[in-house]
């Protein structure tokens, strides 16, 4: 059973107000909408990786 967002930062003694509750539900669901169903997802071709270069994006 997935947790709610008000029972997750009641967990970690956060206490958000009604309004900032109604903000934090509703890009909770926009993050969900977009990791949609991962169980059905080929994830043959999920190789890519970043690399972070300190100083820049210059190629040596």
């Amino acid at each position: 059973m997935a947790l709610s967002i008000q029972e997750t930062l009641a967990g970690k003694g956060i206490s958000p107000s009604a309004e900032h509750l109604g903000r934090l539900e509703s890009k909770w669901q926009e993050v969900l909408d977009l990791k949609g169903d991962l169980d059905n997802v080929n994830l043959e071709d999920a190789d890519i990786a970043l690399h972070n270069t300190p100083g820049g994006d210059h190629v040596e």
